[in-house]
């Protein structure tokens, strides 16, 4: 029986293509479905990629041997064929050239496609004829008028064409035209407008793929991209979450589908993710509420960001049981006993060790019983330079066990997120190069667990990566 239900059920997987079973929810599949939608409400094709024909031809870019991303393409040139009748019916001249242009970009049989094209030139013989239209797009040239309006260069030439594919004249002023554009997305460069020059540069390279000037205007593109992206990267290690938000985000408005860009948003969501956590353990409910507001207006299905919302909710819980549990008389005095108790632990030079008995130890003690008691906040204030020599001490000195103790210390007792974030890299730089002189010596173990502590304290310090390769080469399958 199990046999025969393990056989029913590979014949029903069977019945759908393969990679919809092994990747379910794809990025090609909610690309063809938004195609879909797309196609459905009549948005053809839209300049900002969101169109019926975009979206089809990015679901056919990332897997070319799909055949219902281009029966999707099929369909969006017979609509735009039908959508250009409709318009010539009505008299609606230009909007009836677009959409016979689409058609014809998107393969549509040519028979078709030249009938209707007969029907729109014999419009415009009635109306004045081709001539008319080419000097229309001259001085449209001339003016600098390039796209943007039906009497633009562009538009008027494509009217030509539309007409007589194989019109001389047309084709140089189209040529002139598209160059001038690609013009203005170098000039959009310079200018610090990624967004303007992608733009430009699509609008070009959907009228004519085969432009001379497109290699190198994408080619700039893509290297601008990239140092937004490294800029952002920078951005976020130095804490200016804002700036790297904004870099990686111009970054998906230029190329929905770059993959460090929309992996950048979910880091930045899970660095606010994590001070909602740090300071949640401090008690500091306002403040990790509203760095948990901000990680959930950027990402609030990233795991880092449920995890930090149900670490919120465990310590308000915690803090309710602490309080209720101490008459408000008994937990004062209590108070004031732990923070004599860790006074005279910092007196003795006593400020991470013993356990349970150092300042360190009291002064947290004191913040679970009375988190927002103003004498609680200044002994964690005056605790938390002492936390920060120690951890410095300590890195200077090779001891980086000890030196995570400070740092957890310094972090928990209030050290800013830049000093913090800035004191991370460091120990893990200090980790990486223990674990390469560990693996130099042959020393397997300890490297694999040098290499995991650089990876918990900061996963993108330099040198993290090339230590993963060394150790995986180093180790037999």
């Amino acid at each position: 029986m199990i046999l025969a239900i393990a056989g029913i059920a590979l014949l029903l997987l069977a019945r759908e293509p393969l990679s919809d079973w092994l990747w379910p929810e794809t990025r090609v599949q909610q690309l063809r479905a938004d195609a879909a939608r797309a196609l459905q409400a009549g948005e053809l094709t839209r300049t900002d990629g969101r169109g019926a024909r975009e979206l089809y031809e990015a679901a056919l870019a990332l897997d070319p041997d799909r055949p219902d991303a281009r029966e999707g393409l099929v369909q969006v040139g017979r609509a735009a064929l039908a959508r250009a009748e409709i318009a010539l019916a009505q008299g609606r001249d230009a909007e009836a050239r677009r959409f016979l242009q689409l058609a014809r970009e998107l393969a549509v049989p040519r028979a078709q496609t030249d009938m209707l094209a007969r029907r729109l030139r014999q419009r415009v013989g009635d109306g004045g004829g081709v001539d008319q239209l080419l000097a229309a797009a001259e001085t449209a040239l001339e003016a600098g008028r390039l796209d943007g309006a039906d009497d633009a260069a562009l538009p008027l030439y494509q009217r030509v064409l539309a007409l007589q594919p194989h019109h001389t004249a047309a084709l140089e002023g189209r040529e002139d035209t598209l160059s001038e554009l690609l013009q203005r997305a170098e000039s959009a460069m310079q200018r610090d407008d990624p967004t303007g020059t992608a733009a430009l540069i699509a609008r070009v390279q959907m009228v004519d793929p085969g432009h001379v000037g497109l290699p190198a205007a994408l080619a700039a593109l893509a290297g601008r991209v990239d140092q937004r992206l490294q800029q952002a990267d920078k951005d976020l290690e130095a804490g200016r979450w804002s700036q790297a938000l904004d870099g990686y985000r111009a970054v998906a408005a230029i190329d929905a589908a770059n993959v460090a860009a929309a992996r950048g948003v979910v880091r930045v969501a899970n660095a606010h993710a994590a001070r909602s956590e740090r300071l949640a353990a401090d008690f500091r409910f306002v403040e990790a509420q509203a760095a948990l507001i901000e990680a959930q207006q950027i990402a609030p299905n990233a795991a880092a960001v449920i995890a930090a919302k149900d670490h919120l909710d465990r310590a308000r819980r915690s803090q309710a049981r602490l309080e209720s549990g101490l008459p408000p008389a008994q937990r004062d005095r209590r108070v004031r006993e732990l923070l004599d108790a860790a006074a005279a632990a910092e007196a003795r030079g006593d400020l991470l060790d013993p356990p349970g008995e150092s300042a360190y130890d009291k002064v947290r003690a004191a913040q679970a019983i009375a988190p927002r008691e103003p004498a609680v906040d200044q002994a964690a204030q005056r605790l938390a330079p002492a936390a920060g020599d120690c951890f410095r001490r300590n890195l200077q000195a090779n001891a980086l066990s000890r030196a995570g103790a400070c740092l957890d210390a310094w972090r928990m007792l209030g050290g800013t997120d830049s000093q913090v974030a800035v004191a991370r890299r460091r120990l893990a730089s200090s980790w990486v190069a223990y674990g390469n002189e560990r693996l130099g010596a042959y020393e397997l173990a300890t490297a694999r667990s040098a290499l995991a502590k650089a990876r918990e304290l900061d996963p993108n310090t330099p040198g993290v990566a090339d230590l993963a390769d060394r150790l995986a080469r180093a180790i037999p399958d």
